[in-house]
């Protein structure tokens, strides 16, 4: 049972719940919800698209272990049906549905990384094909009812794929139709998302008002900035630091991020008083110092104190002291190549599928610095280090 809050208390705890949202629809819904002094049920769904979650959404997560620790009941929701559909937020094109096997294997993953951010125990792990596959054609007319295509197409990226005259299909019209739907499902009173799913949490107050349900509360996030300093975080743009990298693969990646995500960084993603940040973004901190603490806090959360360290003194040595062993094979490299026709030279990579791949990864550095445009060129006399995962190294000569 949560205490039930008086009103100074209740406005403390609105104020540090909604630190680091962006929008929350609404306060006075929320204020009203958390003074019934009952334990609220807080959604996060998620698409098991690929089998790594990354730091991008352990801001969502974190949110969440908030909520959990003031003892709410916090369901981490796994969108199994719902990545058959494809997400198509933010697409141009309609997305490939994944197998369930593909499906299956992914959510399997996802279990364990958010065990990292949750307490597992108090977390209730639900998917959405619980009730989905039980909803037959009558059932998913009576739910499509609810809401007008005019509705649908207020969708900023249904809009923009019609004026422009590209394909949208129907079966993407249901992806929010379900989503909304989910929440209706689970009785939900809040639902947390990146600023991108506003429109589907926005729909699903909309069916749950239909439903005779109290519409829950909508917070969004802020959406992380990938490693390229531009794009969000994702797996499908290969800029991202997964919660399951090794250790010196994670410290590695977030060294990579431009300065100017800093800040944005350690706001985002760590514990740090803010009086500590505000230190940090003075500029008391060397560029470089600053950031070697951001990756040390960071790796700390998922692998450790000890592994942090050896994090550090690893890229330490290998980066800055550019310490590489005498031993690795020395390629003689004339004019600028593709890094993957460079990797499969190199016997690093058997085909430049493989070399995609391990670009999309994140498992390629040059000099230090991961790499992931699949476009990237090496160029003799510029770049000297080429390392694909942890053990292939070489050194490039003119």
């Amino acid at each position: 049972m949560v205490d039930l809050p008086d009103q100074s208390k209740l406005r403390e705890s609105i104020a540090d719940i909604t630190r680091n949202t962006v929008e929350v629809i609404s306060p006075a819904e929320l204020a009203a919800k958390l003074a019934e002094g009952r334990p609220l049920r807080i959604k996060l769904g998620m698409d098991p698209t690929a089998p790594d979650l990354h730091l991008g959404h352990t801001i969502t997560l974190k949110k969440l272990r908030e909520f959990q620790r003031r003892g709410h009941t916090v369901i981490f929701l796994v969108g199994d049906f719902t990545a058959m559909i494809g997400d198509p937020t933010g697409r141009s094109e309609a997305r490939k549905p994944l197998s369930p096997e593909q499906i299956r294997i992914n959510a399997e993953t996802y279990q364990q990384q958010v065990s990292r951010v949750l307490d597992l125990s108090r977390t209730e792990i639900r998917f959405n094909s619980e009730w989905m596959n039980q909803v037959d054609t009558r059932k998913l007319i009576e739910i499509a009812a609810k809401l007008s295509v005019a509705r649908m197409l207020e969708r900023d990226d249904f809009e923009k794929r019609v004026a422009q005259q590209e394909p949208l299909f129907l079966h993407e019209l249901l992806y929010p139709l379900v989503q909304g739907y989910d929440s209706v499902a689970l009785h939900a009173d809040v639902e947390l998302g990146g600023t991108d799913q506003k429109f589907n949490m926005l729909v699903a107050r909309d069916l749950q008002r239909d439903y005779a349900q109290s519409p829950q509360v909508v917070m969004t996030m802020p959406l992380l900035e990938g490693l390229d300093g531009v794009r969000k975080m994702s797996k499908s743009y290969g800029n991202y630091v997964g919660v399951s990298d090794q250790a010196d693969d994670m410290f590695g990646k977030i060294m990579s991020i431009p300065d100017k995500l800093t800040s944005r960084y350690f706001e985002l993603l760590t514990d740090l008083t803010p009086d500590q940040k505000a230190a940090i973004n003075s500029g008391a901190t060397h560029p470089m110092e600053a950031k070697k603490l951001l990756a040390r806090l960071v790796v700390s959360e998922y692998h450790g104190t000890t592994a942090a360290e050896t994090a550090r003194n690893y890229f330490e040595s290998k980066f800055q002291r550019r310490e590489v062993p005498d031993d690795v094979p020395v390629f003689k490299l004339s004019q600028t190549l593709w890094v993957c026709e460079l990797m499969k030279q190199l016997h690093f990579a058997s085909s430049t599928s493989e070399a995609r791949r391990l670009l999309s990864q994140g498992a390629v550095r040059v000099d230090g610095h991961t790499v992931s445009d699949m476009n990237f060129r090496f160029v003799p006399g510029q770049h000297r280090i080429l390392e694909v995962g942890k053990r292939r190294v070489a050194r490039i000569q003119t």
